[in-house]
């Protein structure tokens, strides 16, 4: 599990190994005991970021207008797939 330094608690870091998952949260710098953190795998969040930051410029996603999630699921598979498209036009 990724997480910003805001998410940088004890209890949350339980929770998420309670959960079954390993968390990977850089730590406060004023944490007397730092946790392990790998660097390598927090790099690729700012991936994911972007992707939703550019998915919330379709106005149809970002105000959320679809009653039904299944509507709304496909806008957001629609609006994913013309970014994709996007981004690999311009490499051809």
């Amino acid at each position: 599990m990724l997480a910003d330094k805001a998410y940088d608690a004890d209890r949350i870091r339980e929770l998420i190994q309670d959960q079954g998952a390993t968390p990977n949260i850089p730590p406060k710098s004023n944490r007397r005991r730092k946790p392990c953190f790998s660097k390598r795998p927090y790099r690729e969040r700012n991936l994911i970021e972007r992707f939703f930051s550019k998915l919330k410029h379709f106005r149809r996603v970002a105000t959320r207008y679809d009653k039904l999630a299944a509507n709304f699921l496909a806008m957001v598979q629609f609006a994913s797939m013309r970014l994709w498209l996007r981004a690999y036009e311009s490499t051809a």
